[in-house]
Protein backbone atom coordinates (compact mmCIF):
# COMPACT_ATOMS: atom_id res chain seq x y z
CA UNK A 1 0.00 0.00 0.00
CA UNK A 2 1.26 3.60 -1.00
CA UNK A 3 1.18 6.09 1.78
CA UNK A 4 1.18 9.50 -0.20
CA UNK A 5 2.00 12.79 1.32
CA UNK A 6 1.06 15.63 -0.96
CA UNK A 7 2.70 19.00 -0.44
CA UNK A 8 1.03 22.02 -2.76
CA UNK A 9 3.28 24.99 -2.32
CA UNK A 10 2.74 26.20 -5.78
CA UNK A 11 0.41 29.17 -6.55
CA UNK A 12 -0.51 27.12 -10.12
CA UNK A 13 -4.28 25.98 -10.34
CA UNK A 14 -4.02 23.44 -13.16
CA UNK A 15 -2.70 20.54 -11.27
CA UNK A 16 -3.41 16.97 -11.55
CA UNK A 17 -5.41 15.42 -8.62
CA UNK A 18 -4.23 13.65 -5.49
CA UNK A 19 -5.96 10.20 -7.28
CA UNK A 20 -3.72 11.38 -10.65
CA UNK A 21 -0.59 11.74 -8.48
CA UNK A 22 -1.04 8.27 -6.45
CA UNK A 23 -2.28 6.18 -9.32
CA UNK A 24 0.90 7.10 -11.46
CA UNK A 25 2.89 6.49 -8.15
CA UNK A 26 1.43 2.98 -7.98
CA UNK A 27 1.73 2.56 -11.69
CA UNK A 28 5.77 3.14 -11.21
CA UNK A 29 6.21 1.45 -7.70
CA UNK A 30 3.84 -1.79 -8.68
CA UNK A 31 7.66 -3.94 -8.79
CA UNK A 32 7.57 -3.25 -5.21
CA UNK A 33 6.00 -5.68 -2.92
CA UNK A 34 6.80 -3.56 0.40
CA UNK A 35 4.96 -0.94 1.50
CA UNK A 36 5.83 2.72 0.47
CA UNK A 37 5.46 5.70 1.89
CA UNK A 38 6.73 8.98 -0.09
CA UNK A 39 6.09 12.53 -0.35
CA UNK A 40 5.41 14.54 -3.43
CA UNK A 41 5.81 18.23 -3.21
CA UNK A 42 4.82 20.58 -5.70
CA UNK A 43 6.95 24.06 -5.95
CA UNK A 44 6.88 26.78 -7.67
CA UNK A 45 10.47 27.71 -9.92
CA UNK A 46 12.65 29.97 -6.76
CA UNK A 47 11.91 27.03 -4.71
CA UNK A 48 12.88 24.89 -7.38
CA UNK A 49 15.88 26.69 -8.52
CA UNK A 50 16.82 27.00 -4.48
CA UNK A 51 16.71 23.09 -3.59
CA UNK A 52 18.46 22.07 -7.34
CA UNK A 53 21.36 24.31 -6.53
CA UNK A 54 21.61 22.85 -2.92
CA UNK A 55 21.81 19.76 -3.78
CA UNK A 56 22.57 19.71 -7.46
CA UNK A 57 25.13 23.15 -7.80
CA UNK A 58 22.60 24.07 -10.83
CA UNK A 59 21.38 27.19 -10.53
CA UNK A 60 18.11 26.90 -12.41
CA UNK A 61 15.06 25.09 -11.89
CA UNK A 62 14.54 21.55 -12.76
CA UNK A 63 11.16 19.61 -13.48
CA UNK A 64 11.84 16.85 -10.65
CA UNK A 65 13.87 16.10 -7.99
CA UNK A 66 14.33 12.63 -6.48
CA UNK A 67 15.42 12.17 -2.91
CA UNK A 68 15.33 8.51 -1.92
CA UNK A 69 15.08 7.98 1.84
CA UNK A 70 18.84 6.57 2.79
CA UNK A 71 18.12 4.59 5.84
CA UNK A 72 18.45 1.17 6.69
CA UNK A 73 15.36 -0.90 7.26
CA UNK A 74 15.95 -1.60 10.41
CA UNK A 75 16.04 2.06 11.85
CA UNK A 76 12.54 2.97 10.85
CA UNK A 77 9.12 2.15 11.97
CA UNK A 78 7.87 3.47 8.60
CA UNK A 79 8.46 2.22 4.79
CA UNK A 80 10.14 5.50 3.74
CA UNK A 81 10.49 5.63 0.14
CA UNK A 82 11.36 9.01 -0.18
CA UNK A 83 9.89 12.62 -1.37
CA UNK A 84 9.85 13.60 -4.65
CA UNK A 85 10.32 17.72 -5.51
CA UNK A 86 8.27 18.69 -8.92
CA UNK A 87 8.69 22.26 -10.36
CA UNK A 88 5.21 23.26 -11.60
CA UNK A 89 6.13 25.95 -14.22
CA UNK A 90 8.76 23.79 -15.10
CA UNK A 91 6.44 20.90 -16.13
CA UNK A 92 4.11 23.42 -17.79
CA UNK A 93 6.78 24.99 -19.78
CA UNK A 94 8.20 21.84 -20.89
CA UNK A 95 5.31 20.51 -21.93
CA UNK A 96 4.14 23.53 -23.91
CA UNK A 97 7.97 23.24 -25.66
CA UNK A 98 7.58 19.43 -26.24
CA UNK A 99 3.80 19.78 -27.82
CA UNK A 100 3.07 16.90 -25.18
CA UNK A 101 -0.42 17.17 -22.72
CA UNK A 102 0.21 18.17 -19.64
CA UNK A 103 -1.37 15.18 -18.05
CA UNK A 104 0.94 12.90 -20.19
CA UNK A 105 4.20 14.83 -18.92
CA UNK A 106 2.78 15.30 -15.55
CA UNK A 107 2.76 11.60 -15.73
CA UNK A 108 6.00 10.80 -17.40
CA UNK A 109 7.88 12.98 -14.47
CA UNK A 110 5.90 11.24 -11.24
CA UNK A 111 6.91 7.76 -12.79
CA UNK A 112 10.63 9.14 -13.71
CA UNK A 113 10.60 10.57 -10.34
CA UNK A 114 9.33 7.15 -8.21
CA UNK A 115 12.05 5.38 -10.51
CA UNK A 116 14.50 7.13 -9.18
CA UNK A 117 13.43 6.66 -5.74
CA UNK A 118 13.67 2.61 -6.41
CA UNK A 119 17.00 3.07 -7.58
CA UNK A 120 16.81 3.22 -11.72
CA UNK A 121 19.25 6.33 -12.89
CA UNK A 122 20.21 7.34 -16.20
CA UNK A 123 24.09 8.39 -16.20
CA UNK A 124 25.01 5.93 -17.60
CA UNK A 125 23.71 4.31 -21.36
CA UNK A 126 23.05 1.08 -20.25
CA UNK A 127 20.13 2.37 -17.09
CA UNK A 128 18.99 4.74 -19.19
CA UNK A 129 18.00 1.96 -22.15
CA UNK A 130 16.46 0.28 -19.43
CA UNK A 131 14.94 3.11 -17.28
CA UNK A 132 13.53 4.61 -20.48
CA UNK A 133 12.36 1.46 -21.48
CA UNK A 134 10.19 1.07 -17.88
CA UNK A 135 8.98 4.77 -18.61
CA UNK A 136 7.84 3.90 -22.31
CA UNK A 137 5.95 1.01 -20.70
CA UNK A 138 4.00 2.22 -17.65
CA UNK A 139 2.91 5.37 -19.93
CA UNK A 140 2.27 3.07 -22.95
CA UNK A 141 -0.12 1.54 -20.46
CA UNK A 142 -1.92 4.61 -19.37
CA UNK A 143 -2.58 5.46 -22.91
CA UNK A 144 0.49 8.18 -23.47
CA UNK A 145 3.21 8.33 -26.34
CA UNK A 146 6.81 7.66 -26.02
CA UNK A 147 8.05 10.53 -24.41
CA UNK A 148 11.62 9.79 -25.81
CA UNK A 149 10.46 9.45 -29.38
CA UNK A 150 11.76 12.36 -31.66
CA UNK A 151 9.48 14.17 -33.22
Amino acid sequence: MLELDLQNASAATDLPSEAQLRHWCELALRQRTADSELTIRLVDEAEGRELNHTWRHKDYATNVLSFPADVPDELLDIPLLGDLVICVPVVEREAREQGKTLEAHWAHLVIHGCLHLLGYDHLEDEEAEEMEALERELLAELGHPDPYAEE
